[in-house]
């Protein structure tokens, strides 16, 4: 989980800075697709969720 959401800082971090300087453009799409693969990844993650959990000792 820590993972998922150190990927949408780093996604909104990218976008908010490609947004605003000039000729930067290229880092807010790197930060859509950062986005998207974070997504795609939570989105498998929690559908296969169920079977087994981890016991932390």
């Amino acid at each position: 989980m820590s993972l998922f959401l150190l990927l949408i800082l780093v996604a909104i971090v990218l976008g908010i800075i490609g947004f605003a300087v000039h000729g930067l453009f290229y880092l807010l799409v790197i930060g859509a697709v950062v986005l998207v693969v974070d997504l795609v990844y939570a989105a498998m993650r929690f559908r296969r969720g169920g079977r087994k959990h981890r016991l932390a000792r």
